[in-house]
Protein backbone atom coordinates (compact mmCIF):
# COMPACT_ATOMS: atom_id res chain seq x y z
CA UNK A 1 0.00 0.00 0.00
CA UNK A 2 2.60 2.42 0.89
CA UNK A 3 4.53 1.49 -2.54
CA UNK A 4 1.05 2.16 -4.15
CA UNK A 5 1.02 5.32 -2.45
CA UNK A 6 4.48 6.61 -3.30
CA UNK A 7 3.96 5.29 -7.03
CA UNK A 8 0.98 7.93 -7.37
CA UNK A 9 2.28 11.13 -5.56
CA UNK A 10 4.84 10.90 -8.74
CA UNK A 11 2.42 10.44 -11.33
CA UNK A 12 0.39 13.19 -9.45
CA UNK A 13 3.27 15.55 -9.75
CA UNK A 14 2.87 14.60 -13.80
CA UNK A 15 -1.00 15.25 -13.79
CA UNK A 16 -1.10 18.32 -11.89
CA UNK A 17 -1.57 22.24 -13.27
CA UNK A 18 1.38 24.51 -11.82
CA UNK A 19 -1.42 27.17 -11.39
CA UNK A 20 -4.62 25.97 -9.77
CA UNK A 21 -2.20 22.46 -8.12
CA UNK A 22 -5.20 20.63 -9.05
CA UNK A 23 -5.97 17.90 -11.16
CA UNK A 24 -5.25 18.67 -15.06
CA UNK A 25 -8.82 19.49 -16.84
CA UNK A 26 -8.83 20.08 -20.14
CA UNK A 27 -4.97 20.46 -20.53
CA UNK A 28 -3.01 21.82 -22.94
CA UNK A 29 0.34 21.99 -23.67
CA UNK A 30 2.89 24.77 -24.36
CA UNK A 31 5.79 24.83 -27.48
CA UNK A 32 8.19 24.32 -23.84
CA UNK A 33 6.98 21.38 -22.92
CA UNK A 34 4.82 22.57 -19.72
CA UNK A 35 0.94 21.97 -19.83
CA UNK A 36 -1.76 23.61 -17.87
CA UNK A 37 -5.49 23.49 -17.26
CA UNK A 38 -7.32 25.58 -20.35
CA UNK A 39 -9.19 27.66 -18.40
CA UNK A 40 -6.03 28.60 -16.04
CA UNK A 41 -3.63 29.14 -19.03
CA UNK A 42 -6.77 31.57 -20.42
CA UNK A 43 -7.01 33.52 -17.35
CA UNK A 44 -3.23 34.18 -16.94
CA UNK A 45 -2.79 35.80 -20.54
CA UNK A 46 -4.13 39.09 -21.04
CA UNK A 47 -6.51 39.44 -24.36
CA UNK A 48 -4.40 42.43 -25.42
CA UNK A 49 -0.92 40.55 -25.07
CA UNK A 50 0.82 40.82 -28.14
CA UNK A 51 2.45 37.68 -27.20
CA UNK A 52 2.10 34.74 -24.82
CA UNK A 53 4.71 33.26 -22.31
CA UNK A 54 4.80 30.42 -20.55
CA UNK A 55 3.31 30.75 -16.51
CA UNK A 56 6.14 28.27 -15.21
CA UNK A 57 9.47 29.19 -17.33
CA UNK A 58 8.82 32.47 -19.23
CA UNK A 59 9.39 31.38 -22.39
CA UNK A 60 7.68 33.28 -25.00
CA UNK A 61 5.04 31.57 -27.42
CA UNK A 62 6.04 31.41 -31.17
CA UNK A 63 2.64 31.72 -32.69
CA UNK A 64 0.03 33.72 -30.71
CA UNK A 65 -2.74 30.81 -31.04
CA UNK A 66 -3.86 29.25 -28.37
CA UNK A 67 -2.80 25.52 -27.87
CA UNK A 68 -5.15 22.62 -28.41
CA UNK A 69 -6.10 19.96 -25.40
CA UNK A 70 -3.52 17.36 -24.57
CA UNK A 71 -6.29 14.31 -24.74
CA UNK A 72 -3.81 11.91 -23.60
CA UNK A 73 -2.80 14.02 -20.92
CA UNK A 74 -5.79 14.19 -19.90
CA UNK A 75 -7.02 10.44 -20.18
CA UNK A 76 -4.20 10.36 -17.94
CA UNK A 77 -4.96 12.81 -15.25
CA UNK A 78 -8.29 11.40 -15.22
CA UNK A 79 -6.83 7.57 -14.64
CA UNK A 80 -4.59 9.44 -11.65
CA UNK A 81 -8.51 10.70 -10.30
CA UNK A 82 -9.86 7.00 -10.08
CA UNK A 83 -6.34 5.41 -8.36
CA UNK A 84 -6.09 8.27 -6.22
CA UNK A 85 -9.72 7.92 -5.08
CA UNK A 86 -9.42 4.07 -4.66
CA UNK A 87 -6.34 4.51 -2.77
CA UNK A 88 -8.15 6.53 -0.83
CA UNK A 89 -11.09 4.83 -0.14
CA UNK A 90 -9.27 1.37 0.75
CA UNK A 91 -7.33 3.53 3.80
CA UNK A 92 -10.70 4.86 5.14
CA UNK A 93 -11.24 1.13 7.20
CA UNK A 94 -7.47 2.47 8.76
CA UNK A 95 -8.96 5.32 10.63
CA UNK A 96 -9.86 4.25 14.33
CA UNK A 97 -10.87 5.20 17.17
CA UNK A 98 -7.44 5.94 19.34
CA UNK A 99 -8.92 5.50 22.87
CA UNK A 100 -11.49 2.22 21.89
CA UNK A 101 -9.53 0.85 18.60
CA UNK A 102 -12.21 0.67 16.76
CA UNK A 103 -13.31 1.91 13.06
CA UNK A 104 -14.79 5.94 13.09
CA UNK A 105 -18.28 5.87 11.97
CA UNK A 106 -19.79 9.23 13.68
CA UNK A 107 -19.43 12.96 13.55
CA UNK A 108 -20.54 14.89 16.61
CA UNK A 109 -21.65 17.72 15.25
CA UNK A 110 -21.36 19.61 18.56
CA UNK A 111 -18.31 19.09 19.55
CA UNK A 112 -17.24 18.56 15.50
CA UNK A 113 -14.79 15.22 16.28
CA UNK A 114 -15.15 11.61 15.51
CA UNK A 115 -16.46 8.70 17.11
CA UNK A 116 -16.58 4.96 16.97
CA UNK A 117 -19.12 3.28 17.95
CA UNK A 118 -17.86 3.00 21.59
CA UNK A 119 -17.19 6.80 21.85
CA UNK A 120 -21.43 7.14 20.77
CA UNK A 121 -22.28 5.47 23.94
CA UNK A 122 -20.18 7.94 26.67
CA UNK A 123 -21.86 10.28 28.85
CA UNK A 124 -19.98 13.26 27.61
CA UNK A 125 -22.00 12.71 23.90
CA UNK A 126 -24.98 10.96 25.07
CA UNK A 127 -27.13 14.56 24.53
CA UNK A 128 -25.39 15.38 21.33
CA UNK A 129 -26.36 15.31 17.75
CA UNK A 130 -24.78 12.21 16.34
CA UNK A 131 -24.29 11.98 12.25
CA UNK A 132 -23.00 9.22 10.10
CA UNK A 133 -19.27 10.01 8.54
CA UNK A 134 -21.05 9.54 4.62
CA UNK A 135 -24.10 11.84 5.27
CA UNK A 136 -22.32 14.84 7.23
CA UNK A 137 -19.11 15.33 4.84
CA UNK A 138 -21.43 16.11 1.67
CA UNK A 139 -22.21 18.93 3.98
CA UNK A 140 -18.87 20.16 4.99
CA UNK A 141 -17.60 20.00 1.78
CA UNK A 142 -20.50 22.41 0.68
CA UNK A 143 -19.39 24.69 3.38
CA UNK A 144 -16.18 24.65 2.51
CA UNK A 145 -16.52 25.47 -1.45
CA UNK A 146 -18.94 28.70 -0.24
CA UNK A 147 -16.16 29.47 1.85
CA UNK A 148 -13.90 29.54 -0.56
CA UNK A 149 -15.92 31.34 -3.28
CA UNK A 150 -15.48 34.14 -0.65
CA UNK A 151 -12.50 33.74 0.11
CA UNK A 152 -11.62 34.09 -4.42
CA UNK A 153 -13.76 37.16 -4.07
CA UNK A 154 -11.99 38.91 -1.56
CA UNK A 155 -8.40 37.79 -2.76
CA UNK A 156 -9.63 39.49 -6.05
CA UNK A 157 -10.27 42.62 -3.95
CA UNK A 158 -7.33 43.06 -2.20
CA UNK A 159 -5.31 42.52 -5.44
CA UNK A 160 -7.07 45.22 -6.95
CA UNK A 161 -5.89 47.11 -4.01
CA UNK A 162 -2.47 46.42 -3.93
CA UNK A 163 -2.22 47.07 -7.31
CA UNK A 164 -3.83 50.65 -6.88
CA UNK A 165 -0.34 52.09 -5.52
CA UNK A 166 -0.89 55.84 -6.96
CA UNK A 167 -3.45 57.64 -4.30
CA UNK A 168 -4.11 59.72 -7.31
CA UNK A 169 -3.18 62.90 -5.23
CA UNK A 170 0.39 63.44 -4.66
CA UNK A 171 0.25 64.59 -1.48
CA UNK A 172 3.62 64.05 -0.26
CA UNK A 173 4.97 66.83 -3.30
CA UNK A 174 2.03 68.79 -1.39
CA UNK A 175 2.95 68.88 1.86
CA UNK A 176 6.77 69.31 0.44
CA UNK A 177 5.51 72.50 -1.21
CA UNK A 178 3.97 73.79 1.99
CA UNK A 179 6.67 72.95 4.35
CA UNK A 180 8.99 75.23 2.06
CA UNK A 181 6.95 78.76 3.14
CA UNK A 182 7.84 77.68 7.05
CA UNK A 183 11.21 78.67 8.86
CA UNK A 184 14.05 76.26 8.58
CA UNK A 185 12.64 74.69 11.82
CA UNK A 186 10.16 73.22 10.31
CA UNK A 187 12.34 70.76 8.15
CA UNK A 188 12.70 68.34 10.66
CA UNK A 189 8.65 68.06 11.05
CA UNK A 190 8.59 68.06 7.07
CA UNK A 191 10.86 64.96 7.33
CA UNK A 192 8.95 63.29 10.10
CA UNK A 193 5.49 63.59 8.56
CA UNK A 194 6.62 62.21 5.26
CA UNK A 195 8.72 59.67 7.11
CA UNK A 196 5.61 58.93 8.90
CA UNK A 197 3.46 58.81 5.51
CA UNK A 198 5.78 55.92 3.83
CA UNK A 199 5.38 53.83 7.67
CA UNK A 200 2.10 53.88 6.86
CA UNK A 201 1.41 53.07 3.22
CA UNK A 202 4.68 50.07 3.87
CA UNK A 203 2.93 48.92 7.43
CA UNK A 204 -0.66 49.00 4.71
CA UNK A 205 1.30 47.45 1.71
CA UNK A 206 2.58 44.90 4.03
CA UNK A 207 -0.91 44.10 5.81
CA UNK A 208 -2.62 43.55 2.79
CA UNK A 209 0.53 41.10 1.36
CA UNK A 210 0.30 38.97 4.39
CA UNK A 211 -3.71 38.96 4.49
CA UNK A 212 -3.34 37.79 1.18
CA UNK A 213 -0.96 35.15 1.64
CA UNK A 214 -3.40 34.30 4.29
CA UNK A 215 -5.87 34.14 1.95
CA UNK A 216 -3.67 32.09 -0.45
CA UNK A 217 -2.82 29.54 2.50
CA UNK A 218 -6.17 29.10 3.24
CA UNK A 219 -7.75 28.44 0.23
CA UNK A 220 -5.12 26.15 -0.85
CA UNK A 221 -5.96 24.16 2.44
CA UNK A 222 -9.46 23.98 1.51
CA UNK A 223 -9.13 22.72 -2.21
CA UNK A 224 -6.82 19.92 -0.16
CA UNK A 225 -9.35 19.25 2.60
CA UNK A 226 -12.13 18.79 -0.40
CA UNK A 227 -9.85 16.14 -1.99
CA UNK A 228 -9.18 14.37 1.03
CA UNK A 229 -11.29 11.07 2.03
CA UNK A 230 -14.43 11.90 4.52
CA UNK A 231 -12.55 10.78 7.54
CA UNK A 232 -9.79 12.86 7.15
CA UNK A 233 -11.92 16.05 6.22
CA UNK A 234 -13.65 15.89 9.15
CA UNK A 235 -10.31 15.92 11.47
CA UNK A 236 -9.64 18.86 10.30
CA UNK A 237 -12.69 20.37 10.15
CA UNK A 238 -12.87 22.29 13.37
CA UNK A 239 -9.52 23.81 12.44
CA UNK A 240 -10.22 24.97 9.37
CA UNK A 241 -13.38 26.47 10.06
CA UNK A 242 -11.55 27.98 12.99
CA UNK A 243 -9.34 29.57 10.34
CA UNK A 244 -12.01 30.47 7.75
CA UNK A 245 -14.19 32.46 10.31
CA UNK A 246 -10.85 34.69 11.29
CA UNK A 247 -10.04 35.31 7.68
CA UNK A 248 -13.22 36.05 6.81
CA UNK A 249 -14.10 38.93 9.08
CA UNK A 250 -10.41 40.50 7.78
CA UNK A 251 -11.53 42.44 4.83
CA UNK A 252 -8.99 43.84 3.43
CA UNK A 253 -7.99 48.06 3.89
CA UNK A 254 -7.66 50.36 1.16
CA UNK A 255 -3.78 51.23 0.78
CA UNK A 256 -4.34 54.49 -0.75
CA UNK A 257 -7.58 55.59 -1.34
CA UNK A 258 -8.39 56.91 1.82
CA UNK A 259 -7.37 60.46 2.42
CA UNK A 260 -5.28 60.28 5.80
CA UNK A 261 -4.65 63.78 7.74
CA UNK A 262 -1.37 65.30 7.73
CA UNK A 263 -1.55 68.87 9.61
CA UNK A 264 1.51 71.23 8.67
CA UNK A 265 0.90 73.87 11.37
CA UNK A 266 2.64 77.36 11.62
CA UNK A 267 5.60 77.81 13.33
CA UNK A 268 3.87 78.40 16.95
CA UNK A 269 1.29 75.82 16.68
CA UNK A 270 4.40 73.54 16.67
CA UNK A 271 6.37 75.21 19.24
CA UNK A 272 3.06 74.54 21.40
CA UNK A 273 3.81 71.05 21.09
CA UNK A 274 6.72 71.71 23.54
CA UNK A 275 5.16 74.04 26.23
CA UNK A 276 6.55 73.57 29.86
CA UNK A 277 4.98 74.99 32.76
CA UNK A 278 7.95 77.15 34.33
CA UNK A 279 7.88 78.80 37.75
CA UNK A 280 10.60 81.04 39.65
CA UNK A 281 13.02 80.40 42.41
CA UNK A 282 12.19 83.00 44.40
CA UNK A 283 15.36 82.27 46.94
CA UNK A 284 17.35 83.55 43.46
CA UNK A 285 15.76 87.14 43.52
CA UNK A 286 18.00 88.82 46.08
CA UNK A 287 17.00 92.06 47.34
CA UNK A 288 16.77 93.62 43.71
CA UNK A 289 13.87 91.92 42.27
CA UNK A 290 10.70 90.86 43.78
CA UNK A 291 8.82 87.19 42.63
CA UNK A 292 4.87 87.19 42.72
CA UNK A 293 3.01 84.63 45.30
CA UNK A 294 2.18 82.30 42.25
CA UNK A 295 6.23 82.49 41.23
CA UNK A 296 4.89 83.34 37.72
CA UNK A 297 6.17 87.00 37.44
CA UNK A 298 8.74 88.92 39.07
CA UNK A 299 9.57 92.83 39.03
CA UNK A 300 12.37 95.15 40.09
CA UNK A 301 12.60 96.49 43.47
CA UNK A 302 12.26 100.12 44.06
CA UNK A 303 15.36 102.48 43.76
CA UNK A 304 17.84 99.28 41.85
CA UNK A 305 20.12 100.79 39.20
CA UNK A 306 21.72 97.51 38.08
CA UNK A 307 24.98 97.58 36.46
CA UNK A 308 25.65 98.15 32.86
CA UNK A 309 28.95 96.13 32.13
CA UNK A 310 26.69 92.73 31.50
CA UNK A 311 23.08 92.55 30.30
CA UNK A 312 20.45 92.49 33.17
CA UNK A 313 23.78 93.76 35.17
CA UNK A 314 24.25 90.26 36.26
CA UNK A 315 20.90 89.77 38.17
CA UNK A 316 18.80 86.68 37.34
CA UNK A 317 16.11 84.90 39.19
CA UNK A 318 16.18 81.58 37.85
CA UNK A 319 13.43 79.04 37.39
CA UNK A 320 12.74 76.57 39.85
CA UNK A 321 13.38 73.73 37.43
CA UNK A 322 16.15 72.75 34.75
CA UNK A 323 15.88 70.70 31.79
CA UNK A 324 18.37 68.51 29.81
CA UNK A 325 17.69 65.56 31.95
CA UNK A 326 14.74 64.05 30.12
CA UNK A 327 13.30 64.99 26.59
CA UNK A 328 14.91 67.06 23.84
CA UNK A 329 12.66 70.25 23.22
CA UNK A 330 10.88 72.76 25.80
CA UNK A 331 9.26 76.30 24.52
CA UNK A 332 8.03 78.79 26.78
CA UNK A 333 6.49 82.34 26.70
CA UNK A 334 7.41 85.58 28.59
CA UNK A 335 4.97 88.35 28.80
CA UNK A 336 7.21 91.67 28.57
CA UNK A 337 4.43 94.32 27.54
CA UNK A 338 4.86 96.09 31.21
CA UNK A 339 8.43 96.04 30.51
CA UNK A 340 10.63 98.87 27.97
CA UNK A 341 13.84 96.94 28.90
CA UNK A 342 14.27 93.30 30.11
CA UNK A 343 16.70 90.57 29.67
CA UNK A 344 16.11 86.74 29.38
CA UNK A 345 17.37 83.41 28.06
CA UNK A 346 18.92 80.34 29.72
CA UNK A 347 22.11 79.83 31.74
CA UNK A 348 24.07 75.73 32.08
CA UNK A 349 24.27 74.72 35.66
CA UNK A 350 27.69 73.64 36.94
CA UNK A 351 29.38 76.42 36.08
CA UNK A 352 28.16 79.70 37.84
CA UNK A 353 26.25 79.89 41.67
CA UNK A 354 23.43 81.94 41.25
CA UNK A 355 23.67 84.55 43.88
CA UNK A 356 27.21 85.22 42.47
CA UNK A 357 27.27 88.42 39.89
CA UNK A 358 31.24 88.02 38.85
CA UNK A 359 31.24 83.99 36.97
CA UNK A 360 32.25 82.48 34.12
CA UNK A 361 28.59 81.05 33.75
CA UNK A 362 27.74 80.42 30.05
CA UNK A 363 25.06 82.25 29.41
CA UNK A 364 22.65 82.70 26.08
CA UNK A 365 20.78 85.82 26.31
CA UNK A 366 18.19 88.37 24.60
CA UNK A 367 17.94 91.79 26.07
CA UNK A 368 15.69 95.13 25.16
CA UNK A 369 16.82 98.23 25.35
CA UNK A 370 15.29 101.69 24.89
CA UNK A 371 17.34 104.30 23.78
CA UNK A 372 15.20 107.34 23.20
CA UNK A 373 12.15 106.24 21.34
CA UNK A 374 13.56 103.21 19.75
CA UNK A 375 13.89 99.60 21.20
CA UNK A 376 17.06 97.58 20.65
CA UNK A 377 17.47 94.04 20.93
CA UNK A 378 20.30 92.91 21.18
CA UNK A 379 21.93 88.84 22.13
CA UNK A 380 24.61 88.39 24.38
CA UNK A 381 27.56 86.81 23.39
CA UNK A 382 26.62 87.81 20.02
CA UNK A 383 26.34 90.62 18.24
CA UNK A 384 22.42 91.13 17.31
CA UNK A 385 21.66 94.73 17.88
CA UNK A 386 18.12 94.90 16.09
CA UNK A 387 16.18 98.23 16.50
CA UNK A 388 12.28 97.58 16.66
CA UNK A 389 9.82 100.76 16.72
CA UNK A 390 7.49 99.39 18.86
CA UNK A 391 8.64 97.23 21.94
CA UNK A 392 8.13 93.42 21.79
CA UNK A 393 4.85 92.36 23.81
CA UNK A 394 5.82 88.78 24.15
CA UNK A 395 8.69 86.37 23.69
CA UNK A 396 8.92 82.71 22.83
CA UNK A 397 11.76 80.87 23.73
CA UNK A 398 12.45 77.23 22.23
CA UNK A 399 15.45 75.22 23.48
CA UNK A 400 16.55 72.17 21.89
CA UNK A 401 19.23 69.95 23.60
CA UNK A 402 20.57 67.81 20.92
CA UNK A 403 21.59 69.06 18.46
CA UNK A 404 21.97 72.64 20.98
CA UNK A 405 19.78 75.04 19.71
CA UNK A 406 18.23 78.02 21.68
CA UNK A 407 15.55 80.73 19.25
CA UNK A 408 13.86 83.44 20.01
CA UNK A 409 10.70 84.85 18.57
CA UNK A 410 8.40 87.27 18.46
CA UNK A 411 4.94 85.61 19.59
CA UNK A 412 3.03 88.81 18.21
CA UNK A 413 4.77 88.84 14.54
CA UNK A 414 5.34 85.59 14.37
CA UNK A 415 8.53 85.80 13.84
CA UNK A 416 12.01 84.43 14.41
CA UNK A 417 13.85 87.16 16.44
CA UNK A 418 17.32 85.44 17.12
CA UNK A 419 18.78 81.92 16.99
CA UNK A 420 21.73 80.21 18.83
CA UNK A 421 23.52 77.72 16.95
CA UNK A 422 25.39 75.21 17.07
CA UNK A 423 25.85 74.47 20.93
CA UNK A 424 27.20 71.64 22.90
CA UNK A 425 25.52 71.29 25.87
CA UNK A 426 26.52 69.15 28.44
CA UNK A 427 25.05 70.16 31.10
CA UNK A 428 21.14 70.77 32.32
CA UNK A 429 19.55 74.14 31.39
CA UNK A 430 18.45 76.54 33.68
CA UNK A 431 16.03 79.37 32.25
CA UNK A 432 16.48 82.71 33.76
CA UNK A 433 14.48 86.26 33.49
CA UNK A 434 15.70 90.14 35.02
CA UNK A 435 13.14 92.71 34.95
CA UNK A 436 15.75 95.33 34.70
CA UNK A 437 16.08 98.54 36.69
CA UNK A 438 12.72 100.18 35.70
CA UNK A 439 13.64 104.09 33.67
CA UNK A 440 13.88 107.49 35.16
CA UNK A 441 10.56 108.36 36.45
CA UNK A 442 8.30 105.33 36.10
CA UNK A 443 7.20 101.89 38.00
CA UNK A 444 9.10 98.86 37.92
CA UNK A 445 6.86 96.46 35.87
CA UNK A 446 6.25 93.19 36.22
CA UNK A 447 7.89 89.86 33.52
CA UNK A 448 5.57 87.37 33.53
CA UNK A 449 5.63 83.84 32.68
CA UNK A 450 2.73 82.94 30.01
CA UNK A 451 0.35 80.13 31.34
CA UNK A 452 0.86 76.47 29.13
CA UNK A 453 -2.49 77.36 27.44
CA UNK A 454 -2.10 81.48 26.52
CA UNK A 455 -1.99 82.78 22.90
CA UNK A 456 -1.52 86.09 21.78
CA UNK A 457 -2.72 87.39 18.11
CA UNK A 458 -2.90 91.04 17.01
CA UNK A 459 -6.35 90.94 17.05
CA UNK A 460 -5.97 90.75 21.31
CA UNK A 461 -3.41 92.73 21.87
CA UNK A 462 -2.79 97.09 21.34
CA UNK A 463 0.57 98.46 22.04
CA UNK A 464 0.39 100.35 24.94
Amino acid sequence: MAAAREILQEMQKEITCGICQSYFSQPVTMECGHSFCQACLSQSWRVEATAFSCPQCGQMAQVREFPTVNECLAQLADLGKQLSCQLLQSTEGQHQCATHKEVLKFFCEEDQTLLCVRCQQTPEHEAHQLSPIDQVAPSYKEKFQHIQSHLEKLLDEAEKLLAEENPGVDWESMIQGEYLTLHNFLLEEESRCLDRMSQERRASQDRLSRQMQSLQLLMLDLQEAGSQPDVELLQDTKQLLARSESVLSQRPGTISSELRSYPIPGMLEILHRFRVDIRLDPTSAGAWATVSEDLKSVKAAEGWQGHTNHPGGGHFVFADQSFGTSGNHWYWEVDVTQLPQWTLGIHTTGLMDRNEEDSSAVLFLLSCVKKDEDYYLQSYPESLNHRVKDPVPRIGVFVEYCPGTVIFYNVLQRSLIYMFYPILFTDPITPIFCPSPPLPGTEPGAMTLCPVDSHLCACCYSAP
